[in-house]
């Protein structure tokens, strides 16, 4: 049986931020795109999304008429205790582990949505298979960083670029045995 991948799909700055310093993402409304830069062919190869609580958090204050993720399996990690929903299922056990017992079941992609504490877990454990950053022209100058801080080094490898009107996409294949702590 073929493993899933756990594909990190998100968009950022040109400087590296998925949200400014108060957690706003009016700077990526603001950007001009194509119809919905892709999102819906890449929403329809997964069937599982994992996030962290401070994203759910934003998704559930943003968007607090109707859960977006209805009829996929979603899971949202966080270091305290919480009752699931009807929409997802919280963990608060090894991110990095329930994701690789995860990919060993039967489905389609699993969807990596952030935040960047969570993202950071991942690509530590070598947990990440793909990444795909669709880059916005803006420089926010600070916010919330797509990759945290640290001595890790993941090698990547281009597959794919694509532009939707003023988004470039770009899409890596993390190279496995290329990833290591920096020295």
């Amino acid at each position: 049986m073929r493993k899933r991948n756990t594909v990190l799909y998100i968009a950022a700055s040109l400087d590296g931020y998925i949200a400014a310093e108060d957690e706003s993402l009016d700077w990526l409304l603001n950007v001009e795109g194509d119809g919905d830069n892709g999102f819906s062919k890449f929403y329809d190869t997964v069937d599982t999304i994992l996030m962290g609580r401070k994203t759910y958090d934003w998704i559930m204050k943003h968007e607090a008429s109707d859960f977006p993720y209805k009829g996929k399996e979603c899971y949202v990690f966080s270091r305290t205790q919480h009752e699931s929903t009807d929409d997802v299922t919280f963990i608060n056990s090894n991110a990095a582990e329930f994701a690789e017992n995860l990919k060993s079941t039967p489905g389609k992609n699993i969807w990596l949505v952030g935040g960047g504490i969570l993202i950071d877990t991942f690509l530590k454990h070598n947990a990440v298979d793909k990444i795909i950053i669709n880059i916005a022209p803006i420089i926010l100058g600070g916010g919330i960083p797509l990759f945290q801080s640290n001595d890790l080094q993941t090698r990547l490898s281009l597959k794919k670029i694509r532009r939707y009107n003023q988004f470039a996409e770009l899409h890596y294949e993390v190279l496995k045995n290329q990833v290591n702590n920096a020295k």
